[in-house]
């Protein structure tokens, strides 16, 4: 790392680091033993620097991430790229587990590697705190479970008197009408039986009810075909733009429920967008952590499927309550409700879940994930 002005001495760094306790920071030469070690490398890993001065610093990784090769994976990036970023579980010398956030900065001289800096900081705090706010947050879905059978009950009854009076209004009128008049009650009639079919098939979805019919598929490719269908629910004052991962995205699932899906996110997108923006559809392989994300299996791959916009955001109390059936903050006869609950039910019912990201002024992100790998095998 080379810095402007004149070099501190090396007594001056060795103070300075000596002096930081909240992070581990420590130098590596160019095949990752470790050269130099500091009181908060002491502090958070437990280890004195007569103990680890000298040995590879593999030795702070857990023997699953060892067996995968993920120290060696770390050098390669930061020696290609100058720097590594990530966070994982590491392990202190008791053998302990702590949650790091981790950074590996390259050090060149005369153009070529000589080491590597590496800084550790201890983040399990702010981890289990997250991972508690998601438990919590699960605990307080199940407790809105009664509360919301009961809005659905009512929100059921109300949209279809309403479509069963436009249904009986035209039968009776019916008889008397003729011609183009005639025409137009069986076209109102019509509709709303759609409507009532299209009801139908959300509260299905929600209740993870409707049979679903799933084959593997090229979700990249689902999306790729249906681009321009997306865009034109996006609406003229939007630009959708897609950001598909460079992987393996086969999964099995329902194709033409996963377009209708993808149709709600980008319309619900769209309603929030207040001046031109960008709608992002992308894909990624990852795997959740299911202290994070409790509908997640534990060592499994999951395709996230997710829309994303730059919109007003949401406050963390709306977000908590987004995917309940009828909860909407749209004005009336914008929307029933339905949309992020069906989202929900699809994704459940396709073997997964679903979870939404916002903050007020920072846009709101829904993903779907469907699981990946094994699944997609079956």
């Amino acid at each position: 790392m080379t810095h402007a002005g004149a070099p501190a001495s090396p007594q001056g760094e060795h103070l300075l680091l000596q002096g930081v306790t909240d992070y581990a920071i420590y130098l590596l030469d160019a095949s990752g033993t470790i050269l130099s070690w500091n009181t908060g490398g002491e502090r958070i890993k437990g280890y004195t620097g007569s103990e680890v001065i000298g040995r590879h610093f593999s030795c702070f990784y857990t023997p699953e991430e060892i067996q995968h090769g993920v120290p060696e994976h770390a050098l390669a990036i930061a020696s290609q790229e100058g720097r590594y970023e990530t966070e994982g579980w590491r392990v202190r010398k008791d053998g302990s587990r702590f949650r790091a956030h981790i950074v590996i900065d390259a050090i060149y001289r005369d153009g070529g590697l000589v080491g590597f800096a590496k800084v550790t900081r201890d983040i399990t705090e702010h981890y289990q705190a997250a991972a508690q706010r998601r438990q919590a947050e699960q605990a307080l879905a199940q407790a809105q479970k009664i509360a919301a059978v009961g809005q659905l009950t009512l929100g059921i009854a109300h949209d279809f008197n309403n479509l069963l009076a436009v249904i009986t209004a035209s039968l009776d009128l019916l008889p008397a009408a003729e011609g183009r008049r005639r025409q137009m009650l069986v076209d109102a009639a019509r509709q709303a039986a759609a409507r009532g079919a299209r009801l139908t098939r959300q509260m299905l979805a929600f209740a993870r009810g409707q049979s679903l019919e799933p084959e593997l598929h090229d979700v990249n490719a689902l999306i790729g075909s249906a681009a321009e269908v997306y865009r034109r629910a996006g609406g003229p004052i939007t630009q959708c733009v897609f950001d598909l991962a460079e992987a393996d995205t086969r999964v099995m699932v329902d194709a033409e429920q996963l377009e209708a899906a993808l149709v709600n996110l980008v319309a619900n997108a769209r309603d929030a967008m207040e001046q031109p923006g960008t709608i992002r559809i992308a894909t990624r392989i990852t795997r959740p952590d299911p202290a994070l994300h409790p509908g997640a299996v534990a060592g499994r791959d999951y395709l996230y499927v997710s829309v994303a916009d730059d919109g007003r955001g949401m406050e963390e109390h709306v977000r908590q309550r987004a995917m309940e059936p009828f909860f909407t903050t749209k004005d009336v006869g914008r929307g029933s409700g339905l949309g992020l609950s069906q989202v929900f039910g699809f994704a459940s019912q396709s073997g997964g879940f679903a979870f939404i990201e916002s903050a007020p002024g920072e846009g709101t992100c829904v993903t779907m994930a469907i699981p990946a790998g094994e699944a997609a095998d079956a």
